[in-house]
């Protein structure tokens, strides 16, 4: 008997809310069953995410640091300018009219510049101004938080120097705050990442340098369920698991009677995919120094 030869099964969004509507006992009918679907959906998401799932989602970042500056975007934040000739990395920048302020931390092309997170928000035509320079131009659009703030949590970090890489421990929010002279310069070696809604990475001790780079790696959000034709960025092995929770959540809504069946099934299926979602290294154990002396 010959196989398919095929390896491109990938339900879109349509797919898997009629999955989800079958295991409920219903029918997908009108336009609002496939929005309320696709709401739930995205609700499922957001509880992966808390789950700490995602692996597929990780991306590694490079930003360089900035001499002075202990603060950095959990991303990257573009600001377009009309022209960027004469400012300067490590300026504040001021707009004239929002009076929002930010600094920059990568050398500015022609018209753009990466920014640190802003305080209040530059406006599009508004005159922008180099706090150190006294360069003036226009902001041609408002800087875009999207890609910082699909930042769930930062998970490791190294500090590159000289081509070197070493590691920086992250540590607590009362850590940081305890930290006594946060002014003290000299190569980073510890963070500290504010889970605001644009999430903040700050570093200590305050950068001595603008060469050495902070490399790390951050988990982000799904991409969202927006319309049915699109397909969703899950690998295969998550398919089952995607269809179950969908169906769950489906039937808090619609179908009271399952919800118990529906809840199981999802709670296995997730244990099983959280199970394969993770690295698979040798573990080494070393003994306590104390417990070994006795002392």
């Amino acid at each position: 008997m010959a196989v398919s030869g095929s390896k491109d099964f990938e339900p879109n969004v349509a797919d898997y809310v009629e999955e989800a509507f079958e295991r409920c006992g219903l029918e997908l009918r009108t336009g609002y069953d496939a929005r309320t679907a696709r709401r739930s959906l995205n609700f499922l998401f957001a509880d992966w995410a808390n789950r700490g799932l995602n692996q597929w989602t990780i991306g590694q970042v490079t930003q360089t640091v900035v001499s002075g500056i202990t603060e950095y975007p959990v991303g990257t934040i573009t600001l377009t300018v009309a022209a960027t000739a004469g400012f300067a990395i490590g300026e504040t920048i001021t707009g004239g009219t929002s009076a929002s302020t930010a600094s920059i931390i990568t050398n500015p092309t022609s018209t753009t510049f990466t920014i640190t997170s802003p305080t209040g928000t530059f406006v599009a035509t508004e005159s922008l101004t180099g706090g150190t320079s006294g360069t003036a131009t226009t902001v041609s659009s408002s800087p875009s938080l999207r890609d910082v703030q699909s930042s769930i949590d930062l998970l490791n970090a190294v500090v590159r120097r000289s081509g070197d890489d070493l590691s920086i421990n992250r540590i607590s929010r009362d850590d940081y705050l305890s930290i006594p002279n946060k002014a003290t310069t000299g190569r980073p070696s510890q963070y500290f990442v504010d889970r605001l809604i644009t999430p903040v990475l700050k570093v200590w001790p305050t950068p001595e340098n603008s060469t050495d780079k902070i490399i790390y790696d951050r988990l982000v959000r799904i991409d969202d369920a927006d319309a049915s034709a699109n397909t969703l960025g899950i690998p295969f092995r998550f398919y089952p698991c995607l269809a179950a929770g969908l169906s769950y959540y489906l039937a808090l809504k619609r179908a009271p009677d399952r919800i118990q069946l529906l809840k199981g099934l999802y709670e296995e299926e997730f244990a099983r995919a959280a199970e394969e979602d993770r690295d698979k290294v040798s573990v080494s154990l070393v003994p306590s120094f104390t417990f070994v002396t006795g002392t």
